[in-house]
């Protein structure tokens, strides 16, 4: 063999086993390596007691998944003062083992939209079309239904507040927060116009926004809102990434820079979890790591 050929035999073969190095980091590895990304805002009244926001999103919960479960049951030890849930809760009809993961955490009060996949069962789709447009939810025999209702109605008989296009308040250790919810955008299901989202009470000490997906329609709606803060999911944080790059794609319309953490937006802050979970069809993260996101409220200066 001479030198040339038996040189791009081994790079070959440097390249293969790089690739299969990723494949198996991506599928085996980091989907269970999971994190707490952590930020703090400066947004209550000056003097305000400091407030955990613990912010959950698209749990994609499956049967098989014991390590995701035993960590999201652990989370309540952070001691959280509100919960806040942007949906995707599930990949398959199975509410009552998601309501004894989430079981101390349905003890803190909390707040929760909906996502496609509380509705519906993920499909197989192709992931290369995420690189050219945003997915498109359909409906088919092919997909189950999940227990939309139930799970929306075991919720609130926790105490969670329902925010699909609708409004709720809590008061925290002394501070009034007041929320303004938008249907999930990616299933059409926001509604924006003269008179809503608002908030009930435009004297409340934060005003915050929730939603699932983070179209910039619903962004700018919160914006003009005058939110403090609003909070999303849906993008996966771009799910496999480019390392020291970040994102591709957030599958809405959302520049692939705010994929994921905390920004500010038309003076507003941001927060978009890259969520814990992951279609069934698609079962991998790279240079992205599954997260909940703990946000520390703090006085303004």
């Amino acid at each position: 063999m001479n030198r040339t050929l038996a040189t791009t035999l081994a790079a070959a073969g440097a390249v293969s086993a790089a690739g299969l190095a990723g494949a198996v980091w991506a599928a085996g590895i980091e989907p269970a390596l999971f994190r707490i990304r952590r930020s703090t805002v400066p947004v209550l009244p000056p003097g305000a007691e400091d407030l955990r926001i613990l912010h959950i999103s698209d749990l994609h919960l499956c049967a098989w998944q014991k390590r995701k479960m035993a960590f999201v049951s652990q989370l309540a030890e952070l001691e959280p003062d509100l919960i806040v849930n942007t949906g995707d809760n599930l990949a398959a009809p199975m509410l009552e083992r998601l309501l004894e993961v989430y079981d101390e955490l349905l003890d803190v009060p909390g707040v929760f939209v909906l996502g496609s996949n509380d509705f519906f069962a993920p499909q197989m789709k192709n992931p290369l079309r995420y690189l050219g447009a945003p997915s498109e939810v359909k409906h088919s025999k092919k997909n189950a239904t999940l227990p939309t209702m139930e799970l929306v109605d075991a919720f609130a008989e926790r105490g969670w507040a329902f925010l699909d296009n609708r409004g709720s308040e809590i008061e925290l250790r002394g501070t009034r927060l007041a929320f303004a919810g938008i249907g999930d955008a990616h299933m059409n299901r926001d509604r924006i116009d003269d008179q809503w989202p608002r908030f009930d009470d435009p004297t409340a000490d934060v005003r915050i926004g929730v939603t699932h997906a983070p179209y910039l329609r619903v962004l700018d709606a919160f914006a003009a809102a005058e939110a403090d803060l609003a909070f999303a999911g849906h993008t996966h944080g771009g799910q496999v990434c480019v390392p020291f790059y970040g994102a591709l794609v957030t599958n809405c319309d959302l520049p692939a820079r705010y994929a994921k953490g905390t920004f500010v937006y038309q003076g507003m802050t941001v927060n978009v979890s890259a969520g814990l979970g992951f279609s069934p069809f698609a079962p991998v993260r790279f240079a992205c790591p599954p997260e909940v996101s703990l946000i520390t409220l703090t006085a303004r200066s």
